[in-house]
């Protein structure tokens, strides 16, 4: 210290810290020129007390003039020392970078100045306090002060330009400090760092590109920006980096990707585009790097293909086709399970054109690697189940076609089924409103008699025995109308002179008896006609009820269909087709004589031509087979008594083509003996509901309920489940 005081006159320090800037402006020429001697002299330990001295009298004083003067005399040393200021840099730089941070405004732009002429004298020595540096300049960007900021900007120009041309530049050590701020929210910060980003990537021996995973986030971030020259900027950085990564032999894809997934679900929509264009881009350049990445890109992109934007939507989609396009094998690292979740999950979208394409790459996967996505099978079951649900019917199809692409296997054919049933039975909504698409299709896809004979062995034995009976009309208003199904017809119509018709007609059979109306439906198809006269003859009081009637309304305009239009044109031969005529006049009498349904089948069998059936012709008819409408009057041992006694049919157990039809009957009246059972103890537990409730009201002597009432039976209403199909 005292050195420097006999080196540096006293009213030189006097002036230095005078509030007049052109006293405090000659005192540090004074100095300069003091240095500069000091300096010619070599006396360099003079030369570091003068610096001290101005360091701690000044730039740490408690007066802001005294500051002021400190740094200006430190600017001023430093260019008396012109080129030997580098050895000198570690005392002279720490007190202006401190000043920086100075409460005074103006001791903060007199910093810049200081830094700025500093700078301008040591040029490339100066790097080697360029993170401190740049760590001030970005908090000065932002600086309260106009003229601050000002300042700052003409200093990180000249820094800038310092370090293009440079050598010692490092920076392996600068990218820890921008990633650090590149989250930082500030506009002005943001297009400082934008600012060094662009410099730093023009130049030639410096490699951003590399390190652009550490910071790339951040230059997304700023994409959402409320500034538009701030958005603007980096999206012409981003821009940049693209085109190079188009060009670079090496690019590390797989840290960007994790990032591009992350933005492409960001709420700007500026943002979203940017981002899911750069995955494109990627998809197309990434080749194996990116096979770890796929589920994570197709996460991404799936829901984008929904997006409000169509820009978005375009890009979206080119990229899932892209993606898709990729013929990837697990042995490199596709992970099948990995991209199947992320089709499950977004088969829960809200929108329907993602849920569209998550089966389709469900459906890819089946095809390409089926042994790996069987193996994922109950992870994914259930949500193809409830996608049966879904309200577009296109999402419905594409689920039935890979529902019916794993059930190839019989055993996964076997539990389809079983679940479909099930989910039925839960879900009365999904059979009324998606039954018979779900059903039409599966048959379409599978094969209608494998589906129909694996429904009926199911219902079978189900124990929801009004389940059952819905799920039968339900199936057989399907066979009777669906275009699906022409083929399956055409087998049962020839159930009495074919052997895969008759093995067909049995099969359904067993199930159809949960239905009155629908075995009779199966009959006519089939064409048994005595038989369909026996099971109308077989029918009590509790059998005709009003789900009964509704059912037979509906049979009797089917009727009028052209699906049955050869059993019309059999009305024309009532000689050779007797029983069809005593079947159709069966469900006449059953009909009430003011319903449509009625007057429909009255009219239909008044355009029979008449035919006297004596008691000679029908025994004649009888003697013979009574199927041989159906084999061309081929005799059989089946003998029906003149005034046609059809329960003698049960008694001969008749066999034509190997159908045992007594046995069959037996089968339906067992089978609708357990339904009227169920009906009596579902309305006895009615009835006792009822009754409890009104013995626990309050007697009224003017309100009781008569007995009549009590033991009337259960209104139309209360026999009709919820969500039942009617034929």
């Amino acid at each position: 210290m005292a050195d420097a005081l006999s080196v540096v006159p006293f009213s030189v320090l006097r002036n230095l810290s005078d509030k007049l800037y052109e006293k405090r402006k000659n005192a540090a020429l004074e100095v300069e020129g003091i240095v500069k001697q000091l300096a010619a002299a070599g006396d360099h330990d003079k030369i570091s007390a003068v610096i001290n001295l101005l360091t701690t009298d000044f730039t740490y004083s408690p007066q802001a003039n005294h500051r002021k003067g400190g740094l200006i005399g430190l600017a001023a040393a430093t260019v008396g020392l012109t080129t030997e200021a580098a050895q000198h840099l570690e005392q002279i730089v720490p007190p202006v970078l401190n000043s920086f941070s100075d409460q005074d405004s103006r001791v903060r732009y007199y910093a810049c100045e200081a830094l700025y002429n500093i700078a301008k004298v040591v040029r490339g020595d100066f790097i080697v306090f360029f993170n401190q540096i740049f760590d001030a300049l970005c908090k000065l960007s932002a600086d309260s002060d106009a003229n601050v900021q000002s300042a700052a900007h003409l200093l990180d120009r000249l820094v800038k330009d310092i370090v293009t041309e440079s050598d010692q530049f490092s920076i392996e050590e600068f990218i820890p400090l921008l990633r650090e701020r590149m989250n930082v929210l500030n506009p002005y910060v943001r297009q400082f760092l934008v600012g060094w980003i662009t410099v730093l990537d023009s130049v030639p021996d410096i490699d951003m590109l590399g390190f652009l995973p550490d910071f790339l986030d951040g230059l997304f971030n700023m994409l959402s920006d409320s500034s538009h020259e701030i958005r603007q900027q980096a999206d012409s950085a981003l821009s940049e980096f693209l085109q190079e990564i188009k060009n670079s032999p090496s690019v590390d894809y797989g840290r960007m990707a994790e990032i591009l997934v992350q933005r492409a679900a960001s709420p700007d929509e500026f943002t979203r585009l940017t981002a899911i264009t750069w995955i494109n881009e990627f998809v197309k350049l990434g080749g194996d790097q990116l096979i770890p990445y796929y589920a994570d890109i197709l996460g991404a992109i799936l829901p984008c293909i929904s997006d409000k934007e169509e820009k978005i939507r375009v890009v979206a989609r080119e990229t899932n086709e892209e993606l898709r396009a990729i013929k990837a094998d697990p042995a490199e690292g596709f992970d099948v399970g990995a991209i199947l979740s992320i089709a499950r999950s977004q088969l829960s979208s809200e929108w329907e054109a993602t849920r569209i394409e998550a089966l389709h790459w469900i459906s890819t996967l089946l095809n390409r690697h089926r042994s790996e996505v069987l193996q994922f099978l109950n992870d994914v079951f259930d949500t193809l189940l409830k996608a049966l649900s879904d309200p577009s019917d296109e999402v419905v199809l594409l689920v039935l076609e890979v529902h019916a692409c794993i059930a190839k296997d019989p055993q996964h054919f076997r539990q389809l089924v079983v679940f479909l049933v099930h989910n039925f039975r839960v879900d009365n909504s999904l059979l009324e409103k998606r039954g018979a698409l779900i059903i039409r299709r599966l048959c379409v896809l599978l094969d209608a008699e494998r589906v129909y004979r694996e429904l009926s062995t199911i219902l079978e034995g189900e124990a929801d025995l009004d389940f059952a009976s819905i799920m039968v009309q339900a199936l057989n208003l399907i066979l009777l109308t669906s275009s699906e199904l022409a083929e399956l017809r055409g087998l049962l119509k020839q159930s009495l002179v074919n052997l895969a018709g008759k093995d067909l007609f049995v099969s359904l059979y067993a199930s159809w008896c949960h239905s009155p109306m629908a075995i009779i439906s199966l009959c006519l198809l089939a064409q048994t006609y005595q038989h369909a006269s026996v099971v109308i003859q077989s029918l009590v009081e509790e059998d005709i009820n009003v789900k009964f009637l509704v059912q037979l309304d509906k049979l009797i305009r089917l009727l009028e269909t052209p699906i049955f239009a050869y059993l019309r044109l059999q009305l024309l031969e009532p000689g050779r087709y007797m029983w069809l005529l005593k079947a159709l006049n069966g469900l006449l009498m059953l009909l009430p004589q003011q319903s449509a349904a009625f007057k429909i089948l009255r009219t239909r069998l008044k355009t029979v031509p008449s035919y006297s059936f004596n008691g000679e012709q029908i025994k004649r008819t009888s003697s013979g087979n009574p199927y041989s409408q159906i084999l061309h009057h081929i005799p059989s041992g089946s003998q029906i008594s003149e005034d046609g006694d059809v329960n003698q049919e049960v008694g001969n157990s008749c066999l034509h083509n190997g159908i045992n039809f007594g046995s069959r009957l037996q089968q339906f009246e067992q089978m609708q003996s357990q339904h009227r059972m169920h009906a009596k103890s579902q309305a006895q537990s009615r009835n006792n509901s009822t009754s409890l409730k009104e013995a626990q009201r309050p007697e009224d002597p003017l309100q009781q309920t008569p007995a009549a009432e009590m033991d009337r039976p259960p209104s139309r209403s209360s026999r009709r489940g919820p969500g039942q199909l009617q034929l």
